[in-house]
């Protein structure tokens, strides 16, 4: 596969009323297109301004070069003035190129200049027709400036990060200033022929010096980062006067202590304390942020590490643990002095030999009994129904979400968790260099996800990072994907998978494929829509039959991703009756129930029939129904049936829903159907909670939704009614986010 082209970007420099363009907008033309201009010398470039669809001929003279991020960073103002004074200005656009997440800074707020940690750095909404959007800081306040902010990490119903309430800003770059600046003078050096130090030459443990604004700091590196350029440090005193912390600086503004010639005197060499060392997690089994469990009264608790050190009248060195739920005591303070934060009642303060490593994320998989299952599964039955809510359910269940990978985590649980419609996959001879993908996902993923209920966020990264060190993608460790790009991966070009689904046109060519997209006319009068009758409108339009009953049926909805959604609401079917939609077999007169020997597709979508089901009758009927005025100039064409076949009994050909993906802006979920009664739904969520923040992780959770069946059982008319937001639990999701639905036939399946 060739490379995707990548966009040039420009900024216009002046303002162009021929062409309708003012200074400060933002504009690209492809690469590809760039490179094969017909004259090169042109004094005129044929580039696209965001916002708009078609290219204009601007002079060259108006457009002024971007980098992808930084136009990305300028798209985040409201006005082309600003964004183009930013430009020229230029400093503040060069500081935001140096901010990482943890960076510390100042954000400016109604006229105030608020201090924070940067926690997020991207997009707010996705773009609807341009290729880029606007980049924003998500900041967390800290210090006597919490509680001063707009919110808790969420921006329109979407968490980006997670923190207290109000005391979360979402601001463009022009009002976010680095506290990490170079200063001009230094009172124990002077920096101006002071080479920088290059990141090689630290080490952890060096004693360093950083500085923030004018003022100098000192501290002890704790990690390094060499692709980001940026230095962890653990800090002696934070700007409060308080004892510890850690925060991360770009290389450009860290020294030695040595390099200073600080005198030797004045420093306070932490290594040289045991315990320090300890809190500071240096060579030690437990460390800040570190995963632990401790024994309670009424059994173990499970949190993060949030600090370790000696408390008030205490000489044992103690550890501050955030706890997964509400079985804590405090919220990071001890005696009215905060150590850390946390919600309330999820802190609680321990002794740290009290604390052992959360056993769910030690090394084999994930067991009930909280210790490490020691033999590798190799084949496990998907979980029953009636053992779903033992195994299945309850936070830190299911698949564990990390960097993006909420795509990957809800298709695999979607397809294996409850289903063995694909375990031929796991099972099937492929080649030698792909065995490894095959059995990450067969041992790795499937087995703990069926006998324990989890799989660690390791065991997906580990996935990813096969299939992006295979030359997939050079981004599956990172990025979003499409669910279909990724099964496809998996299904198709590294497994290669027959493909179940055989599509016949009317011309009788047949072609096979993985998944069926559902095409509708946007002219169609289908309001609330159940899956049966979206396949039966899109096989009409598209002249489609199936040319056998495939043993899955992957569909995807009229939509376009997170963007467009062609209807409100669409009902699941939780039966797809696919009998009339097969190229060769016995059909059914839609009057009579008789055998069927013609179609009619023109009486198709006629409003005296049924809107589900394609129109085919037996002779007798045809002649009937063709004798009104409105239908005798029909054509109905002759069905194709089995040689001898004879039965009055027509043969009824179903598949059954088991599973169903959605997508709500950029994350996606699943419900899965694990038995044969309307309420057996569970819902699941790879992300829906976090412990701690950047150093943190995920929790991801497995709960039933009785409420589904409320839903699913209502008036149509009601259901139409229903208010998307004011739809009970996670209803609304399956209701009005639905995105791939997942059938299978009952008879081909590997379990019994």
């Amino acid at each position: 596969m060739a490379p995707k082209s990548k966009n040039l970007y420009f900024i216009t420099t002046a303002t162009t009323a021929l062409h309708g363009v003012r200074a400060g907008q933002i504009c690209y033309i492809n690469e590809d297109l760039y490179s094969l201009r017909k004259d090169p010398k042109s004094d005129t470039l044929p580039v696209i301004v965001l916002g708009s669809v078609f290219d204009r001929n601007l002079p060259l003279e108006v457009l002024e070069p971007l980098t992808k991020q930084e136009a990305e960073y300028l798209l985040a103002l409201e006005t082309p003035k600003e964004r183009l004074e930013e430009f020229i200005q230029s400093k503040n656009l060069k500081q935001a190129e140096d901010l990482l997440q943890g960076c510390e800074v100042r954000v400016e707020q109604n006229g105030e200049w608020l201090k924070g940690v940067v926690r997020y750095i991207g997009r707010l909404k996705e773009p609807v027709i341009d290729p880029i959007a606007g980049v924003y800081f998500g900041v967390e306040l800290q210090g006597e400036d919490t509680g001063k902010g707009e919110n808790d990490g969420t921006y329109q119903f979407k968490t980006f990060f997670t923190c207290q309430k109000n005391c979360g800003i979402f601001a463009p770059f022009n009002r976010i200033n680095p506290m990490h600046t170079k200063p001009s003078c230094f009172c124990h050096a002077t920096l101006s022929g002071l080479p920088e130090t290059p990141i090689e030459k630290f080490s952890v443990g060096d004693r360093v010096v950083y500085f923030i604004g004018s003022e100098h700091r000192h501290g002890m590196v704790v990690k390094l980062d060499e692709e980001k350029g940026t230095v962890l440090i653990s800090t002696e005193r934070d700007e409060n006067g308080r004892d510890g912390g850690e925060t991360v600086v770009s290389v450009k503004y860290v020294y030695k202590e040595d390099d200073l010639n600080k005198d030797e005197t004045e420093r306070k060499d932490t290594s040289e304390s045991p315990e320090i060392a300890m809190a500071l997690g240096i060579n030690a089994d437990i460390s800040k942020n570190s995963m632990v469990e401790v024994n309670l009264g009424k059994g173990p608790a499970y949190g993060t590490v949030r600090w370790i050190g000696c408390l008030p009248g205490k000489p044992e060195l103690m550890a501050g643990l955030e706890l997964e739920e509400d079985c804590g005591v405090n919220d990071g303070t001890f005696k009215n002095h905060r150590f850390f934060t946390c919600p309330p009642k999820r802190g609680l303060f321990v002794k740290l030999t009290s604390c052992q490593p959360d056993a769910r994320f030690l090394g084999g998989h994930f067991s009930h009994d909280g210790v490490g299952a020691s033999a590798v599964q190799d084949s496990v039955p998907p979980v029953g129904s009636e053992d779903v809510l033992k195994v299945l359910t309850g936070r830190m269940k299911g698949i564990q979400g990390h960097c993006n990978s909420c795509y990957m985590d809800s298709a695999l649980f979607s397809l294996f968790s409850c289903s063995s419609v694909l375990d031929s996959l796991l099972f099937k001879v492929t080649k030698q260099n792909e065995e490894p993908i095959q059995k990450t996902l067969r041992r790795d993923i499937v087995c703990p996800l069926r006998s324990e209920g989890f799989v660690a966020n390791r065991s997906v990264m580990k996935l990813r990072q096969q299939l992006q060190d295979r030359g997939h993608s050079p981004s599956y460790t990172t990025d979003e994907k499409d669910p279909e790009e990724f099964l496809t991966l998996i299904m198709q070009d590294i497994l290669s998978l027959e493909p179940p689904l055989k599509l016949q046109t009317f011309g009788g060519k047949v072609e096979s494929s993985y998944f069926y997209q559902i095409f509708v006319d946007y002219n169609n009068s289908l309001v609330l829509p159940t899956v049966q009758q979206l396949l039966e409108h899109s096989f009409y339009n598209s002249g489609l039959r199936l040319a056998e009953v495939p043993s899955c049926l992957i569909l995807t909805m009229p939509r376009s991703g997170k963007k467009f959604k062609m209807f409100s609401k669409i009902i699941p079917s939780l039966e797809l009756d696919i009998t009339a939609l097969l190229s060769n077999g016995p059909q059914q007169c839609v009057v009579c129930g008789q055998l069927a020997h013609v179609e009619c597709t023109e009486c198709f979508g006629d409003p005296v029939f049924s809107s589900t089901g394609f129109k085919l009758f037996c002779d007798t009927c045809s002649a009937q129904v063709h004798l009104h005025p409105c239908r005798q100039f029909h054509k109905p064409t002759t069905l194709g049936l089995p040689e001898g076949f004879l039965s009055a009994h027509i043969p009824r050909e179903k598949l059954e829903l088991f599973a169903v993906l959605c997508i709500e802006t950029s994350h996606y979920v699943s419900f899965v159907k694990h038995g044969p009664k309307t309420a057996d739904w569970i819902f699941f969520d790879s992300m829906a909670d976090r412990m701690g923040d950047q150093d943190g992780y995920n929790v991801p959770q497995v709960k039933e939704c009785p409420e589904v069946v409320r839903y699913l059982t209502m008036p149509l008319a009601e259901l139409a009614a229903q208010v998307p937001r004011e739809m009970e639990g996670v209803a609304k999701r399956l209701f009005c986010d639905g995105y791939m639905y997942m059938y299978r036939s009952p008879n081909m399946a590997l379990y019994r």
